[in-house]
């Protein structure tokens, strides 16, 4: 046992990596698996043409489903439109999901440069996902409680302890190389957990920081995966595990958890990722032959980046010119290709089929 006292901040939070054996034999046989599983997600990625093509509307995704772990919610509907439109979105949860998807943008491109996690990268994130100059946090009182309200866990208070844990935690990811990464990956998302460093957004901020693991490990050289849509399904357990670690020491359950999540995350996202493409084909054959003046390989990709488009897009890409591209657009739909919404004064075109595989899955 720790000496844990769930009302008392737990700045005794021991440091990693832990003095427990954690490469036992039912983790090692799980390593395994969910290492496989991505890397065959990332072999299939990385053969694409286009490896980028569909990341805008996977990191859509996970942006939905991370938020909506804390209780943000909006539908996929509303989201796209709202990244096409030039309407300004007055939604708030839509709001705040795109700010995470932007914050998961800019720590990949941080990444690109310097590829290290850092505690000035974790602010950094959880400034762009709150919209604001949030720091460490410095006001005592920080607890976390039950939907009955009662605490479950106080985290460490103090920045100057916060940020000693952070320090530890950053040596850690970037520097300890004994443990297989995957492995890693899961003792680094429960210490930044357990440190609760800012007031608010630690778990996006958490999740957004297993994305950019997995590309700083070269794990997944394309982030083409939504973990957190595991983590809504199996939310109590998710939290249950995070407990039981620092009420108890579990750290093989607690891996087990995340190394089974990354795995069927992997798997899922291939077949998802192997419906689309084959849809995309599909319809490339079908409407090089329905309208062969309207087919091109750049017209495909634009109506497969994301469920809706508009004209504009096709401008920008140089298929023609305003007139052009509108006409190419009212065939698709009186094709049955593209379905066309009003958005304020903009019309939209809807790729529902796509649509449909994003919803279903």
């Amino acid at each position: 046992m720790t000496n844990f006292k769930k009302e008392i901040p737990f700045n005794d939070l021991p440091l990693l990596p832990p003095r427990v054996e954690l490469e036992t034999k039912k983790v090692l046989v799980k390593t395994i698996s969910a290492s496989r599983a991505l890397a065959k997600l990332n072999g299939t990625m990385i053969n694409l043409p286009n490896p980028r093509l569909f990341l805008d509307t996977i990191h859509l995704q996970e942006a939905k489903a991370s938020s909506e772990i804390e209780n943000i919610i909006t539908t996929n509907d509303d989201l796209y439109r709202s990244v096409v439109a030039d309407k300004k979105n007055e939604n708030p949860a839509t709001k705040e999901v795109l700010s995470y998807k932007d914050a998961l943008w800019s720590g990949l491109e941080r990444l690109e440069s310097r590829p290290f996690i850092t505690t000035n990268l974790c602010i950094e994130i959880v400034q762009c996902i709150k919209q604001n100059t949030a720091g460490i946090r410095v006001t005592p009182g920080t607890t976390l409680a039950n939907t009955k309200g009662e605490v479950i866990y106080t985290p460490p208070t103090g920045e100057t302890i916060i940020r000693e844990k952070l320090a530890n935690l950053e040596t850690f990811i970037n520097q300890d190389d004994t443990l297989d990464p995957l492995i890693k990956m899961a003792l680094m998302h429960y210490q930044f957990e357990a440190i609760h460093p800012f007031a608010d957004g630690n778990g996006r901020t958490g999740r957004i920081l297993l994305l950019l693991y997995l590309k700083m490990e070269r794990l997944l050289d394309i982030p083409a995966i939504y973990i957190s849509e595991y983590i809504i399904k199996n939310k109590i357990e998710y939290y249950n595990k995070l407990r039981n670690v620092t009420e108890n020491k579990d750290w093989e359950g607690y891996i087990l958890y995340m190394l089974d999540m990354i795995e069927n995350t992997a798997n899922k996202s291939l077949i998802r990722l192997e419906k689309v493409i084959s849809l995309m084909e599909r319809m490339a054959k079908e409407i090089k032959t329905d309208l062969p003046k309207v087919y091109s390989k750049d017209l495909i990709e634009i109506i497969f980046k994301l469920p809706y488009t508009k004209r504009q897009f096709l401008i920008d890409s140089g298929l023609g010119t305003p007139k052009t591209v509108g006409n190419y657009l009212i065939s698709l739909e009186e094709k049955g290709y593209l379905r066309s919404v009003k958005v304020g004064k903009e019309k939209l075109y809807l790729n529902h089929k796509l649509m449909e595989i994003l919803e279903n899955d």
